[in-house]
């Protein structure tokens, strides 16, 4: 009979990876959903590199933990592109070279434990979830603000996929009849007001951070930025009106590339929600602003997630440590941009 490893609580303990278009991060998690021990690795690109990619990151942050990988209670993969989290099947991951691939069983034929496989944003929206802990918040929905726009739910303390997997997609909801065509099909999506690559076409730079470059400039006076900041924000607090008026969740918890600059993109978040709440009773009486949150900086949601999501039985939490504690207005240091 095999024991797994606990920590000083008596909790097994569980691993995350978070397979991103670049980099790959890994944790191992404890009984309270804090990242213990966390490393990043270059992914690989197509299936074979990435599944050895996984299979690196796995059994290295086992190292650092001082155990092996079957020690782990479970392991959870979040990844970009369309999952079938019920057989661990990822198709059209095209940033990953990947079309089709049974990562969740091609995964469990090397490392020996069964790895449960998540899309990335679902993932990280439950990590976000537990961070903020269900004394906050019974559901709560998870910005994703990216090189694209999308969102993941948690309703009643689970994730809520939609009938055909698309729950959270709002970034394909056109607001602009007259806007750029998306890569969808459409025109005017959400995602090319909203998004890293939306601040790419309009604000064309060779700064590593584009967005933390936009920012500092609007704060100078260039008018072109202000314009293109002011469009960014404006439509980051479309995303959350349309969030909380179709689902009415307690919270919306911004997170994603961009959330990296904090409280300067909370902070005009909030302000044209309550500009907009000051022209309509029935949105002042939503309280939009204070129901908006953001990722600190460094918290590896996406990673945490999918080691809560590893197994089928998931303890409550006592709630994030407090270097980990999701805040209403918690700056951050070098944004990341896109």
């Amino acid at each position: 009979m095999q024991v797994r490893q606990h920590d000083e609580k008596g909790c097994a303990v569980r691993a995350g990876v978070d397979i991103g278009g670049t980099k790959t991060l890994a944790v191992v998690i404890d009984s309270d959903c804090r990242p213990v021990q966390q490393l990043r690795l270059p992914t690989g690109f197509g299936s074979e590199a990435l599944l050895a990619t996984a299979v690196e990151a796995v059994s290295r942050v086992a190292t650092l933990a001082g155990i092996s990988i079957e020690d782990f209670e479970s392991i959870g993969i979040g990844i970009p592109g369309t999952v079938d989290n019920a057989s661990g099947r990822v198709t059209h991951a095209v940033n990953l070279g990947i079309d089709d691939l049974d990562l969740g069983p091609r995964l469990h034929d090397r490392l020996g434990l069964v790895v449960h496989v998540e899309n990335d944003v679902n993932a990280a929206a439950f990590g976000a979830f537990h961070m903020v802990g269900t004394r906050e918040a019974g559901s709560m929905a998870y910005l994703n603000l990216g090189t694209g726009l999308a969102a993941g739910l948690v309703l009643n303390g689970e994730l809520w996929r939609g009938s055909r997997g698309a729950a959270g997609e709002i970034g394909h909801i056109p607001v602009d009849p007259n806007g750029p065509v998306c890569p969808c099909g459409q025109r005017g999506c959400l995602e090319t007001m909203a998004s890293g690559s939306a601040v790419a076409r309009q604000w064309p730079t060779a700064h590593p951070s584009p967005v933390q470059e936009l920012f500092e400039a609007a704060q100078g006076g260039n008018a072109l930025a202000l314009d293109v900041k002011q469009r960014l924000v404006e439509n980051v607090a479309s995303a959350v009106r349309a969030l909380v008026l179709t689902v009415d969740v307690d919270i919306v918890v911004i997170g994603g590339g961009i959330s990296s600059l904090g409280e300067p993109l909370l902070g005009e978040v909030r302000a044209v929600l309550d500009s907009r709440a000051a022209m309509s009773p029935f949105l002042a009486s939503l309280d939009l602003a204070d129901r908006v949150r953001i990722v600190p900086a460094g918290f590896p949601a996406a990673a945490v997630g999918a080691a809560l999501l590893g197994t089928a039985w998931i303890p409550a939490c006592t709630g994030a440590a407090p270097q980990t504690t999701v805040s209403s207005a918690s700056p951050a240091p070098n944004p990341t941009g896109t």
